[in-house]
């Protein structure tokens, strides 16, 4: 379904960022993707994307700075030569209770998950509007729509994503670039797994399905936004989270 297509994902070596570039690579996307701090995981995700046939490259990136995410998008143009696809993917938590919670906190929170959205779409603008084509997606959260106690950063970044998803949508469309958001809900990754199993289990009895969700379940979603089977569908923030949002 992406045969040919050059995507970058950002925050990829682990959870659902791992999981969209695995899909895409199943799907015969080429993948560059970035990460923070571990090179040793970033070589072992390489190796696994390669069993695919497809190019893969990971790279040290920071992509809540501006300069970051530019030279980010030069080295993949020089190495990929096109970008096709975008996947905002980088994101962090840092929860409290609005009284305790530190101006430090709350800025870390917005540029890693808002800023970085908007420096990595306008780094691949140029490539984009000169394809005259190319898809952008970017994760958001059921929290950014309904709002949870204890994450008003986080909730207030994801919020944030998705007003900028519409509005990049609407500037773009006449351009044949399209830009979409997906909102997990409860999601079972690595870093869930860290948590009291009864107050899982607690989550889970609320959501209608009966089940957290997987890294697969969002990126089957991320492969429907990417490829042409979604060539009308721009503007749009779709809820993967078992009926959770309703």
């Amino acid at each position: 379904m992406l045969k040919g297509k050059v995507a970058i994902i950002t925050g990829a070596t682990r959870g659902i960022g791992k999981g969209i570039a695995i899909k895409f690579a199943e799907n015969g996307a080429d993948v560059a993707f970035t990460y923070v701090s571990s090179e040793e995981k970033a070589k072992l995700v390489e190796k696994e994307l390669a069993t695919f046939g497809v190019k893969a490259k990971g790279y040290k990136s920071n992509a809540s700075d501006m300069k970051s995410a530019t030279d980010l998008v030069d080295q993949v143009l020089e190495d990929f030569g096109n970008i096709d696809i975008v996947v905002n993917n980088a994101g962090i938590t840092k929860d409290g209770l609005l009284m305790r919670m530190s101006e430090e906190n709350f800025d870390d929170v917005i540029n890693i998950n808002l800023k970085s959205v908007f420096n990595m779409t306008k780094a691949v603008l140029r490539t984009m509007l000169k394809n005259k084509a190319g898809s952008i997606i970017n994760m958001t959260s059921v929290v950014g729509v309904t709002g949870n106690a204890g994450q008003a950063n986080y909730a207030a970044s994801k919020a944030g994503v998705i007003g900028f998803t519409k509005s990049t949508a609407q500037e773009l469309g006449s351009r044949n670039i399209r830009c979409n958001a997906i909102a997990p809900g409860f999601i079972e990754t690595e870093m869930t797994g860290a948590l009291d199993p009864d107050v899982v289990a607690g989550w889970v009895k609320e959501i209608p399905l009966k089940r957290g969700g997987t890294p697969e379940d969002v990126a089957n979603t991320a492969l429907f936004l990417a490829s042409d089977l979604s060539t009308y569908v721009t503007g749009q923030t779709l809820s993967v989270c078992g009926g959770m949002l309703r």
